[in-house]
């Protein structure tokens, strides 16, 4: 039997995605939107309540539901992209990568030589990724997991196709409630502002003119469509926080009705 495709397959193949977006630390949570028809979970270190150890366990409870994790991890913290990748991500987001040295500190800490210098270790992510043997797993990581350096600044935005020509960097990823700020002079924080929707296109239209792939986080899912035609590989949504709160103010209309 043929193993499913993995994410980086999937994504490189055209294949329009959406990926649930977990804080809550509980396993059975980020299993449970697994199982709910979702292409992946991602696991938030940056402002989600994940630590190295709920981003261990609740990788485990994602591949129980036969989903790829994705991994944000803090600000600069290139070092826990390595243990996330250890701990069997598929992908992982850098967030504030504003500067070519970021991008290459990022590309260096996902990718095993001769690219980067990721340091071997991957004992749970070969079990979870069902890979034969050591050397079947080296000679798939580099092109089988995925890093995304986000662009969120005016910074960054300036810097884009520098960063999307870093040998290890895989995609970017936009965050647009921290574009808002940046793209309002700090004005606003709107992660819908229409005076900002050509530029975050133009992030897409450049990752594709590159080869490389591109993802955004969508505050208000209706914006999936949008842009997934702007011509975004991955959109991420649904955080857990708002799925529960959704899930019980139906139930408790319905039992008023």
């Amino acid at each position: 039997m043929a193993a499913a495709p993995t994410l980086a397959e999937r994504l490189r193949a055209g294949e329009k995605l959406v990926s649930a977006w977990s804080g809550l630390t509980d396993p059975m949570i980020s299993e449970m939107l697994g199982r709910s028809g979702f292409d992946a979970v991602t696991l938030d270190m940056q402002h989600g309540f994940h630590s190295t150890e709920s981003v261990q366990r609740c990788i485990g409870g994602i591949a129980l539901s036969g989903r790829p994790a994705i991994v944000r991890v803090p600000v600069g913290r290139f070092d826990m992209a390595s243990r996330a990748l250890d701990m069997g991500a598929e992908a992982v987001i850098a967030p504030m990568v504003n500067s070519l040295a970021d991008a290459r500190a990022f590309a260096a800490a996902m990718k095993f030589p001769p690219i980067g210098q990721r340091s071997w270790g991957p004992g749970r992510a070969i079990e979870l990724s069902g890979a034969s043997e050591s050397g079947a797993y080296l000679s798939s990581a580099n092109r089988g997991t995925l890093s995304f350096a986000m662009i969120e600044t005016r910074e960054a935005l300036a810097l884009l196709d520098d960063i999307l020509a870093v040998d290890g960097i895989d995609g970017v990823f936009v965050g647009p409630a921290d574009f808002s700020i940046a793209w309002s002079g700090g004005a606003d924080v709107d992660p819908t502002l229409e005076d900002m929707m050509g530029a975050i296109e133009s992030i897409a239209v450049r990752a594709q003119k590159s080869g490389k792939l591109s993802a955004v986080f969508a505050a208000d899912p209706s914006f999936g469509r949008r842009y997934h035609e702007m011509g975004f590989n991955l959109v991420a949504t649904a955080p857990d926080t708002a799925c529960l709160a959704a899930g019980a103010a139906t139930f408790l209309a319905l039992a008023k009705k």
